[in-house]
């Protein structure tokens, strides 16, 4: 019996961004990922973008996880790669981004500036 779960998966897979937050001094974490797909690009003529770097590094993780035993690091890596798939794509496609919503109540908001949560009467608001 193991003690792998989605969740353990996904907490191990946070610990790494963080980790590698750390590791590469930035706050954000390591994000390479542009600067690898300009370069790419630059010596191919390609025209692949963030997103789909971050998709060819979750492909590569999935397909190692289908070689020899399980290793938990490539479910760990492709679910932080998905998660930085996601990241960049709401970056590239704005269009596509759900609605913001006020942390306090989940109501829709414009923007992420004063909303009547942040006013003395919330809760008194429909």
């Amino acid at each position: 019996m193991t003690d792998t779960t989605a969740h353990s998966i996904l907490d191990a897979a946070g610990q790494h961004m963080r980790d590698r937050a750390t590791t590469y001094d930035k706050p954000e974490g390591e994000r390479s990922m542009a600067a690898t797909v300009t370069a790419f690009n630059a010596i191919t003529g390609h025209a692949l973008t963030e997103e789909q770097g971050w998709a060819f590094m979750e492909l590569l993780k999935i397909t190692r996880s289908q070689s020899g035993d399980f290793r938990a690091d490539n479910y760990e890596d492709a679910a932080a790669y998905a998660a930085l798939r996601g990241e960049a794509a709401a970056l590239e496609r704005p269009g596509q981004v759900p609605p913001l919503r006020c942390e306090k109540c989940g109501e829709e908001v414009e923007s992420s500036r004063l909303h009547i949560c942040d006013l003395r009467l919330h809760g008194q608001h429909s």
